[in-house]
């Protein structure tokens, strides 16, 4: 591990909230496709299954924040337990009902409460922040749990299917509920480097982080961001299968992952002077440019190199946009303002992937590439529109600033799911 990536693990406790956490967010990228891959090894529909896995993501980008923000209140300990075992028991109702053959509605009441599934990720950088605030040790941290992030999404998806499809339908989701309840508990197990909560009391600020100027402009960009993530999943897999290789469709993806795994690694690497705010928008720029090559791509080599290359900007701008939360949102709030972001993400999934799939239906795999495009131009324009709103400090607090007044937006470049 390369020296900086060493330095911040020299730290008593980060070893074992970092594994914890692993373990903790895998879910994150297997329920969904496990879900999708249970219902319709089942006799489901693909429609009854994409619906049923939307309603997921959308109660968890609602209950998320909430939740997140109870943290903050209370600690990570009080909340994140009662939350994962309703999250759990709501995931096991579920592939009871599915397997029983139980009427569709049933399915989808399921679905609604496992949306208090806690962000897990959110929880392991809160840690990081609450040890390293205002030191250039957070920005590798930060980056840290982005390759953290995209090695999920590298093992996840294909781990979920491949157990569902392989051993059992409910094999996939089964094995996803375990990893969330073992990572959850061990994690909250390590009250050493649990952040201080933040009781409310008559004089202090009940309003939610979203109330954050330049929060409000991060959460807009990134539910675009979010439509980029779900048309390019799925119309890769639709542009695979139509080019009689549908298996390799979660290949092209994982190599997607694996160029802003490689990206992030770099970018922990580097030290930075001057705002972030620059940086961020450059990258939100960079991944809007990123998706033209998708859409020339007429054969499956080209779509594996143009999938690498826009996969390039993604962890160096979940980077900075984290870094921008810690120096924009107030301390107590923190573990809510970067749950916002994971609820985005979400929201822009649901939305790209359901629109994606109708305009794949109409016109074609690569066709879908379209949505990708105009998602990553929304997603530019709106970071240039709310670029001034980025230069205000948080409501309410300050931004936190070292021993030379240098702010913490300056101090370190810059990340979050």
């Amino acid at each position: 591990m390369p020296s900086p990536y060493r330095a911040i693990f020299a730290t008593p406790g980060t070893k074992g909230f970092t594994a914890a956490g692993l373990i903790g967010r895998m879910p994150l990228s297997m329920v969904g496709i496990g879900v999708l891959t249970m219902i319709t090894e089942l006799g489901g529909s693909y429609a009854l299954a994409g619906g049923i896995t939307a309603t997921i993501a959308l109660s968890a980008a609602a209950v998320g924040p909430q939740v997140s923000r109870l943290v903050d209140q209370h600690g990570q300990r009080r909340v994140l337990r009662p939350a994962t075992l309703i999250a759990a028991a709501s995931v096991t109702g579920l592939l009871i009902a599915a397997a029983r053959g139980w009427p569709s509605w049933t399915l989808f009441v399921f679905a609604v409460v496992a949306g208090c599934v806690p962000s897990v990720g959110s929880m392991v950088r809160a840690r990081w922040t609450a040890l390293f605030r205002d030191t250039p040790q957070l920005h590798t941290a930060y980056s840290f749990e982005s390759i953290v992030d995209e090695l999920c999404f590298i093992v996840g998806p294909p781990l979920a299917a491949t157990l569902s499809a392989g051993w059992f339908p409910e094999a996939g989701p089964v094995v996803a509920v375990v990893f969330l309840v073992t990572g959850v508990w061990w994690l909250t197990a390590l009250t050493a480097t649990e952040p201080k909560p933040h009781p409310r009391h008559e004089h202090s600020d009940s309003s939610s982080a979203l109330r954050s100027p330049g929060l409000q402009v991060l959460v807009a960009t990134f539910v675009a961001t979010g439509a980029i993530f779900g048309s390019v999943d799925v119309a890769t897999l639709a542009f695979a299968e139509e080019h009689g290789s549908k298996s390799l469709g979660g290949v092209f993806l994982a190599v997607w992952a694996f160029g802003s795994c490689l990206a992030g690694i770099v970018f922990g690497l580097l030290h930075f002077k001057g705002k972030a705010e620059p940086r961020w928008v450059v990258g939100i720029s960079a991944m809007a440019v990123s998706m033209i090559p998708l859409l020339l791509a007429g054969n499956l080599p080209f779509l594996a190199v143009a999938l690498f290359v826009s996969g390039l900007a993604i962890a160096p701008t979940m980077i900075t946009t984290m870094a921008l939360i810690e120096a924009h949102v107030p301390h107590a709030k923190l573990t809510e303002g970067m749950t916002w972001i994971s609820t985005g993400l979400a929201v822009g999934i649901a939305l790209g992937s359901s629109v994606t799939g109708w305009v794949v239906d109409a016109a074609g795999a690569r066709t879908g590439y379209v949505v990708s495009i105009s998602a990553g131009a929304a997603a530019a324009a709106v970071a240039f529109a709310g670029y001034r709103r980025l230069t205000r400090p948080a409501q309410g607090e300050e931004p936190a600033t070292d021993g030379d007044g240098d702010s913490t937006e300056r101090q370190h470049g810059d990340r979050v799911a």
